[in-house]
Parts: structure tokens; C-alpha cells; sequence
């Protein structure tokens, strides 16, 4: 029992992933992880959850629950910042638990993370795919009710389109950084465009009578949800956080970037700024438009609002660019979830095949296919409404280790780890409020979702016991074996 407790608590060498990493090629600045940030968090969620949010649970009050979300996102930001700007590994969180504290806890956090990759990838995807239908909708074109839904719906069997735009995007990004990085960057130029037009337009069509009142009364939803009130309030947090896990996707490809210790803080804080910004103006547009009720089980309220506000062709143009932008948050998404497979891979936790980097290109193309596959499953058939639940579970699970492993971390800086270009001010106090606020969030999800994320918590120690821990790399000095590049 003492083996097994020593084996769960052992640390990771940085000194180990640093090596490990190198065959990883550092080309990424901080223009591009502003890009990759800005992409991945301004995604689906922005043309959509201000609308359900508003009508599920709070109101005009939504602009409220986008603020709230914003501060935990931004103090769990700022201790990211530090951590990957201190250790510049793959693998985000996985990588940095392991080292601050131990392998058990690494794997948890990482095994949250992945968690959020695989659904997030999809529930982007399916996203596009609504708007998408809804974009040509007008012009006649309708896909069958079996091809346009997943099996999960009524009727539906496989949400096609959702399978052919992740399809699309594992063939970007097995292009290359530099490549995938140009096309990311344009596309989100294009999509914040987009939703800056959408904020011009909307404001035009704002009626005051809507904002009242602000935060309507408390009663509890059908489903047992809240709406109006504080408690609607929160329980928006909850649903909108998901908005912000995009900086993890920053995180996840530091071991990518060039001079990290400047580039990952400036990457991280920017685009959460940003984002922050476009979100809370995109909410208040909205719901001034139509009256909240209006969004009801509307997957793309933004066209919608355009539309019935008389601009069927900004309408037109903004879902365009929408759509096409959103490629932009599945590129981040898979980056990311692909980086963290790697990491498992490259440690041993999972098959050793996606620890693997080609020699080719030198990205882990066997993490990126297997990310692929899984991804189309989950997203060909679970539901948009349902996903969106799932996501925020596992993110806030490892944004409050790494809030927690600042304390740790600090200790060691200058040491056996690198000082940091950056870090968290205010500390000690910091990262607690960090750690407690991603808990409050975490404690207001709904009882679905907390049931999800304990039972891929009991299937991730079930592989950790039986799997993971036998195989994890012995070799804490390890060079790069011959046997990791194909």
C-alpha cells in the first residue's frame, strides 16, 4: 500500500517533458495564440448561448451570467498564465499536475481535460451544423430529418454535416502549425468581423422595453432548472462557462511556442480580454432586440434576430462568415485534445502509438486521428443541448488544480523549474479565489452533468489502476527513444 501511494504521488522531472517535447516544433507567436485563443473561445457559444441562456435561465440578466463566468474564467487565466508560462509542455494541465503534484493528480486533471476536448469538438461541430442548415434553409435546401439529427433525436439517425466539417478540420491541421496557423488567423479576423457587424446592425433594432425587467423573477423550469433571479444567474455561469475554456487550448500547445515564457501570458490573458468584450456586447444586443422568450430552443438566434429585424442579408452574410468561422474553434479544440492524447501517450497513461510524433511533419498525427474518430462519434450522435451540458464539468475539475498548484509551483521556480515571464499577482490570495470560484460554478451545473463527470471519473481511475500506472515510463531522466518518431 505504501508502493502504491509513493507510485500515485511521484512528480515528473520538467526536465523530462522538456526533453520528451522537443521534437515539437516551436513556431508559434503570440499573434497566433491570440488568433488560436480569440477562435477557439469565440465560437459557437457566442452565436448561440446568449440566446438559450436568456430564455432558459436568466433574462435580460444574461449579460450578468457572461460577466460572472468572465471573472472566474479570468482568475483561473492568470494562474495559467504563470503555469504555462513557467512549463512550457503539451499537455496543459496533465503535464503541470504531474510535476506540482505527483502522477495520480495529473491524471485526473488530464482526464477532466479530455473530457472537455471530446465534447467541445463536438458540440462546436454540431453547432455548424445547425447554423449552417439554418443559413440555407431559405434557399430551399433542407436535409432529410435522419441526416440532419442525431440518433439521439427524435427521428434522426446521423448529424452529417457535423461528421464532414470534423473531417475538414483534422485534414487542416494535419498540415501543419505554421499552415493551420495562417488559415486560423484570417478566419478569426473574418468571424470577429462578423459578430462586430452583428453588434452595429442589432443596435439599430434595440427596443429598451425588452431589458424589463433586467433580471426577471425566480420560478424553477420543467426540468427542475432555475430561471430568473440570482439562482437563474447562476445557473447561466454554469451553462455559459463553457464559453471561456478556450485559453486551455493555448495552454495545451505551448510546448509549440516560440519564446513562451512572454508569449503564453500575453496569448492567455489577450484573447480571454477580448472575447470577454465581443460576448457581453453580442448578449445585450440580443436580448434587446427580441424579448427573451423569443430564443427558445432557437440553435442560431443570431441570424434569426437579423432576420426578423428586416436584414435578411446581413443575416445572410453574418451566418456565413459565423459558419465559416467557427472552423476556427474546432481547429483550437483539436489542437488541443490532440496535444493531451499525445501526452498520455508519450507518459504511458494510454497505448504508446499516440505518444508518437511523425517524422514527416512532426505532429502527433496518430493522437489527431484518434481524436478525429472519437469526436465524430460523439458529435454524429448526442444532441447539441445535451452537449453543451457535459462540457464545463471536466474543465473547472482541472481549472481548480492548476488555481491550487500555483502554491506549489512557486516554490519551485528558479529551482528545478524555470522562472516564469509572468506571474499571478497578488498572491497568495489569487489562486484561491481562482480555486473557489471554479468550485462555486462547478457546484451550480446541473445534476446531469455532475452524474456525467463522476462516471467518466470512476471510468478514468478504472484505466489508471488497471492501465495507466503500469505502463507510465519508469525512465525519469528519459531521452528521446528512437521508438517516438515514426
Amino acid at each position: 500500500m505504501a508502493n502504491l501511494f509513493k507510485q500515485m504521488n511521484r512528480k515528473e522531472d520538467p526536465s523530462v517533458y522538456e526533453q520528451k517535447d522537443s521534437n515539437l516544433v516551436r513556431s508559434l507567436t503570440t499573434k497566433d495564440f491570440l488568433a488560436l485563443g480569440v477562435g477557439t473561445i469565440v465560437s459557437t457559444a457566442i452565436f448561440t448561448l446568449p440566446g438559450i441562456v436568456a430564455a432558459n435561465n436568466a433574462g435580460p440578466a444574461v449579460t450578468i451570467s457572461f460577466l460572472l463566468a468572465a471573472i472566474v474564467a479570468g482568475l483561473v487565466a492568470l494562474s495559467y498564465a504563470e503555469m504555462a508560462s513557467a512549463m512550457p509542455f503539451a499537455g496543459s494541465a496533465y503535464s503541470w499536475i504531474n510535476v506540482v503534484f505527483g502522477e495520480f493528480w495529473g491524471w485526473v486533471a488530464g482526464w477532466a481535460l479530455l473530457a472537455e476536448y471530446f465534447i467541445a469538438v463536438s458540440f462546436v461541430a454540431a453547432g455548424l451544423s445547425a447554423n449552417f442548415r439554418g443559413l440555407i434553409a431559405p434557399l430551399g435546401i433542407n436535409f432529410p430529418t435522419y441526416l440532419a439529427n442525431p440518433v439521439s433525436a427524435k427521428g434522426g439517425l446521423v448529424d452529417i454535416c457535423t461528421v464532414f466539417v470534423i473531417l475538414i478540420v483534422m485534414f487542416l491541421i494535419t498540415r501543419g502549425d505554421k499552415q493551420t496557423s495562417r488559415v486560423e488567423n484570417v478566419l478569426v479576423i473574418l468571424k470577429v468581423a462578423a459578430v462586430l457587424v452583428f453588434i452595429v446592425v442589432g443596435a439599430t433594432a434595440i427596443h429598451f422595453a425588452n431589458y424589463v425587467p433586467f433580471i426577471p423573477a425566480h420560478h424553477v423550469n420543467a426540468d427542475g432548472t432555475n430561471f430568473g433571479g440570482f439562482s437563474g444567474i447562476y445557473a447561466g455561469v454554469s451553462v455559459i462557462f463553457l464559453s471561456y475554456i478556450g485559453f486551455d487550448s493555448i495552454a495545451a500547445n505551448s510546448a509549440e511556442a516560440k519564446n513562451p515564457q512572454k508569449t503564453m501570458p500575453r496569448g492567455i490573458i489577450g484573447s480571454l480580454v477580448i472575447a470577454v468584450t465581443l460576448f457581453v456586447a453580442v448578449s445585450l444586443v440580443l436580448v434587446g432586440m427580441f424579448k427573451y422568450t423569443n430564443y427558445a430552443n432557437n440553435a442560431e438566434p443570431v441570424g434569426w434576430a437579423l432576420r426578423q429585424a428586416g436584414h435578411p442579408i446581413v443575416a445572410s452574410v453574418v451566418q456565413i462568415i459565423a459558419v465559416v468561422g467557427m472552423f476556427t474553434a474546432l481547429i483550437g479544440m483539436m489542437m488541443a485534445g490532440s496535444r493531451l492524447l499525445y501526452s498520455f501517450g508519450r507518459d504511458g497513461m494510454l497505448p504508446k502509438f499516440l505518444g508518437k510524433i511523425s517524422k514527416k511533419n512532426h505532429l502527433p498525427l496518430n493522437a489527431i486521428i484518434t481524436m478525429t474518430v472519437i469526436s465524430v462519434v460523439i458529435g454524429a450522435f448526442l444532441t447539441f443541448t445535451f452537449l453543451s451540458q457535459l462540457i464545463s464539468a471536466g474543465t473547472l475539475i482541472a481549472f481548480m488544480f492548476v488555481s491550487i498548484g500555483i502554491y506549489p509551483l512557486r516554490k519551485r521556480e528558479g529551482k528545478d523549474i524555470n522562472m516564469p515571464g509572468f506571474k499571478e499577482p497578488f498572491f497568495p490570495i489569487m489562486p484561491a479565489l481562482g480555486f473557489l470560484a471554479s468550485l462555486a460554478v462547478f457546484w451550480g451545473l446541473d445534476n446531469d452533468a455532475k452524474i456525467y463527470a463522476l462516471v467518466w471519473f470512476i471510468i478514468g481511475m478504472i484505466i489508471y489502476f488497471v492501465y495507466g500506472m503500469n505502463h507510465k515510463s519508469r525512465n525519469q531522466q528519459a531521452e528521446v527513444k528512437s521508438d517516438d518518431i515514426e
